[in-house]
């Protein structure tokens, strides 16, 4: 039996069936709910400084592909090589973002996932004028901010773009990144944090002081965004807010 579950799951034809309905999924809760910007004019300050690197929390995810508004926007996400991997990257595709495969570790597994590769390909990726999105954080341990991200930067030469989106309604699980799953029908906000770039020539501290502002900024982003929809749950890591898994909010 669990050879015929493990088989159906790797199956082409079932993750693209969830991917597919994953895509269609969030484009509901996308037009279903309403949106507030923080800064307002946040398009206005991002755009002449693209491509640039996006930034935001793993377990954040799903409303991320949604910050490209327009066909000019040209976007590639990182999404791991995992099973769970897959499905992600089909929504995104169908979201109209391209994908690039692999992730970070903070050990030697960063070089079986793919990571040195990726790096590459994120690096020409903004070359070509793709702006680049992916989570600041390593797994598992979540809501602390790597240094791949700033080596991205400083490699590139482009900004970090650091954000958080989230939707007053949720589905929370209590799985390692706290995953949220937004839901329809309820308030939406978008806010950026502090702008952060990387000179060719950062040393290992001034490496670190960004990756300290980075996780700050990502942090400040996120308990904003949940305050102006209401909910006091959008805390760290580590804060009594968790609640059991499968927990509805809103």
């Amino acid at each position: 039996m669990k050879k015929l579950v493990r088989d159906l799951l790797r199956s082409n034809w079932f993750q693209q069936a969830v991917g597919s309905l994953a895509a269609a999924f969030l484009r509901l809760v996308w037009r279903t709910n309403r949106f507030s910007f923080d800064p307002p004019n946040v398009y206005e300050i991002v755009e002449p400084q693209m491509p640039a690197i996006f930034a935001f929390w793993h377990g954040q995810h799903f409303m991320s592909a949604f910050v490209k508004t327009k066909d000019s926007h040209r976007a590639k996400v990182l999404i791991s090589r995992h099973r769970d991997g897959e499905y992600n990257a089909i929504a995104v595709e169908r979201l109209g973002i391209g994908t690039i495969r692999g992730s970070g570790d903070h050990g030697s597994a960063f070089h079986r996932k793919g990571g040195v590769g990726a790096f590459k390909e994120m690096v020409r990726a903004l070359e070509q004028g793709y702006n680049v999105a992916l989570t600041a954080d390593v797994p598992k341990r979540a809501r602390i901010a790597g240094l791949g991200i700033i080596m991205l930067a400083r490699e590139s030469g482009r900004p970090i773009m650091p954000f958080a989106m989230v939707t007053s309604r949720y589905w929370r699980l209590n799985n390692w990144d706290r995953t949220t799953i937004n839901l329809p029908f309820g308030r939406g906000a978008l806010v950026g944090g502090e702008i952060i770039m990387v000179p060719p020539d950062a040393d290992a501290q001034m490496m670190e002081e960004a990756r300290a502002r980075l996780e700050a900024t990502l942090n400040d982003a996120l308990v904003r965004a949940y305050a102006q929809v209401g909910r006091p749950e959008g805390t760290p890591q580590g804060t009594p807010q968790a609640r059991p898994q499968g927990t509805p909010h809103g």
